[in-house]
């Protein structure tokens, strides 16, 4: 793939001898969202830096509209940065610190007045330009960051953890916001976060990362429902992993603990190998189902999260994770209940055992 608005060819970082991001490529197109996601020091923050001029890369390309700027200067980029600790100026109002880069560009005042109003009522704050940082609430400070990023028009906007910091009502309302406002600029915009439900809501595209390198890039729904490695699988979503013997390769058969149940394709595993047999919890269901996979399983936990109940069953040596949909009407089984759990043939994929 080639000729993103963003382009990111071979690029590597070493710290002391350490990669800690590895043939990096990607393609960003214009006005696409892109959200590097991975659990702390697998190389998203770094790779964020990278394209800001922060960090600059041991090897590698980074261009911008064709442009190549893996070794310019910070502020001779037209980026714009939203960082995690908010980063305002604390003697600044709202109102400053939403102009202060283009009153370092030498803007004149006029249109430096009218570019703050503009973007005070895109982040929808526009009486709070008078008011000081210490004034606000930190979802009210992480808007006029976004607010201040955006007021130079970058060509591209970047994002490092930018919602980690506030509580979990707050951080959904202003992902939403934050959405909306990039689909309103349609620009260009890279997201870093380890929250896969942050991930998945708002991205066009996802690159899951790992040690330093690309996992898989993919859409929300293929990252979920197709991931590539185990590492994928098991990072994005809770997994029920089973670890099982092959029974039947071409017929799709499996065991578990001396327990049978298939695929909807055949296993790519010899007769008798091990393999591990992936599920996600919203495809499992009690009771028998005609044309389904059965298993009987013992209740060891059973937590109410809201609209999920989440059941825990033992079945041989492994947990199985159940999620059903809450309803006033659903009758919850008992730690100790034996229980017979269903699922379609289709809702298992299989990778090999480690």
């Amino acid at each position: 793939m080639s000729g993103g608005f963003l382009s990111l060819e071979g690029v590597r970082k070493e710290f002391g001898g350490v990669f800690v991001v590895d043939a990096f490529n990607l393609e960003v197109a214009q006005g696409e969202f892109v959200s590097f996601l991975g659990p702390s020091g697998c190389g998203k923050t770094t790779t964020l830096r990278m394209v800001a001029g922060f960090e600059q890369p041991t090897s590698g390309t980074i261009r911008l509209a064709g442009k190549d700027v893996t070794f310019t200067k910070p502020n001779d980029r037209n980026i714009g940065m939203v960082f995690q600790s908010y980063a305002l100026f604390p003697n600044m109002t709202v109102g400053r610190n939403v102009g202060f880069g283009l009153k370092v560009r030498g803007r004149p005042k006029a249109e430096i007045d009218a570019r703050v109003k503009e973007m005070l009522d895109l982040v929808q704050m526009p009486q709070l330009e008078t008011r000081y940082p210490y004034q606000l609430s930190g979802g009210q400070q992480q808007r006029v960051a976004l607010a201040r990023a955006l007021a130079i028009r970058p060509q591209v906007l970047l994002l490092d953890e930018p919602l980690s910091a506030l509580d979990a009502k707050i951080r959904v309302e202003l992902r939403g916001e934050i959405q909306r406002i990039q689909r309103d600029l349609q620009i260009t915009t890279v997201y870093v976060t380890h929250d896969q439900e942050e991930a998945l809501s708002i991205s066009d595209r996802i690159v899951v990362m790992s040690a330093g390198r690309m996992e898989q890039v993919g859409k929300p729904f293929e990252i979920y429902n197709f991931p590539a490695t185990t590492f994928v699988a098991s990072f994005v979503g809770t997994l029920n992993q089973l670890r099982c013997q092959v029974v039947d390769p071409v017929g799709g058969r499996l065991a578990h603990d001396g327990q049978e149940f298939r695929t909807a394709t055949p296993v790519e595993a010899p007769d008798g190998s091990t393999v591990v047999a992936m599920l996600r919890p919203e495809e499992l269901h009690f009771g028998q189902v005609d044309g389904e996979n059965q298993m009987v399983g013992e209740v060891v936990s059973v937590t109410f999260l809201g609209a999920l109940v989440r059941i825990q069953l033992s079945v041989g040596p492994a947990r199985l994770t159940l999620d059903a949909l809450n309803e006033r009407r659903l009758t919850l089984p008992k730690v100790g209940d034996r229980q017979t759990v269903s699922f379609p043939p289709h809702a298992v994929w299989v990778m090999p055992a480690a």
